[in-house]
């Protein structure tokens, strides 16, 4: 279990920003090459110029600060911060306007939990090389390799963000955590999984996203408030927490059954598996 850091809960810095806002990490005192390298620098500029407009959209619109009261709800009792944070399926955010934004959430988001960029790590297989650059020039990493959700926490109090991802991926990250130790460290920002209840019959449910169906009665919910500039962008969105004493009162049998889900009977799993995109590699790992 990672030690307890001094860190600050939720105490307003993100929209306290310096006007700046995220800047490229420095490459020193050495001047830029013309060309190629030269292009490539201007496009991660621009890249790095929009997510700045998007983090202003978010804190003019009054979205972040209506979002405020969810992302402080699970440390309201005694949950542990987030040390850490893993992020899954944010897409093409150069050229996605609504990716940018959910990056631009995720940053401000990271802020306001005191978790380094360095302690972040994101993997999409959509990534371009030159958005992984972008997204290691601000400070965060990519995962190496395509993980399908199944990411332990290793006794870390984990962030998981994961905007409008398949059921199989938060199915599968239930699975790999099973037990009540390790989701009582765990924070989800994801779809809903009382939508998912409320639009899959119970049968479906239960055969293939046996998980989810299994921790929705120890699991705490608070939905992202709807705003009209970003109702596509964060819709069916909430903060999901597992309280220790909620999943305690589950029965016991639902913590014996733990087999790693096939999903042989499902006709619309919304991932991407390994063997369905080479070798499952980051950008940055395919080109090493």
């Amino acid at each position: 279990m990672t030690t307890a850091r001094d860190r600050p809960r939720y105490g307003g810095r993100a929209g306290r920003m310096a006007a700046g806002g995220w800047r490229m990490a420095s490459r020193g005192g050495r001047r830029r090459r013309r060309g190629r390298a030269g292009g490539e620098a201007a496009e991660g500029g621009a890249v790095l110029r929009r997510l700045r407009e998007a983090r202003d959209d978010l804190l003019s619109s009054g979205f972040w600060a209506a979002s405020a009261g969810a992302v402080r709800a699970p440390l309201g009792g005694s949950a542990e911060p987030p040390a850490r944070c893993v992020c899954y399926g944010l897409g093409r955010f150069s050229g996605c306007p609504a990716a940018r934004h959910q990056l631009a959430f995720l940053l401000l988001l990271l802020e306001e939990l005191g978790v380094p960029p360095g302690r972040c790590s994101l993997f999409d297989p959509a990534f371009s090389a030159q958005e992984a650059a972008a997204l290691g020039e601000l400070g965060l990493r990519l995962l190496p390799d395509n993980e399908e959700g199944k990411h332990g926490i290793e006794g870390s109090a984990t962030l998981f963000y994961m905007v409008h991802c398949g059921k199989a991926l938060y199915n599968n990250l239930l699975w790999r955590n099973w037990s009540a130790g390790a989701l009582s460290k765990m924070v989800i920002v994801g779809n809903s999984f009382k939508g998912m209840e409320e639009r899959l019959l119970s049968r479906i449910l239960e055969r293939d996203y046996s998980y989810i169906a299994k921790v929705l009665k120890g699991t705490e919910e608070v939905a992202l408030p709807a705003h009209p500039r970003y109702l596509d962008t964060f819709n069916d969105t909430s903060i999901h927490w597992f309280p220790l004493h909620k999943l305690k009162e589950l029965s016991p049998e639902v913590w014996d059954f733990v087999e790693e889900p096939a999903y042989q009977d499902c006709d619309d799993l919304e991932i991407i598996r390994k063997e369905d995109r080479g070798d499952g590699c980051s950008p940055v790992a395919a080109e090493s």
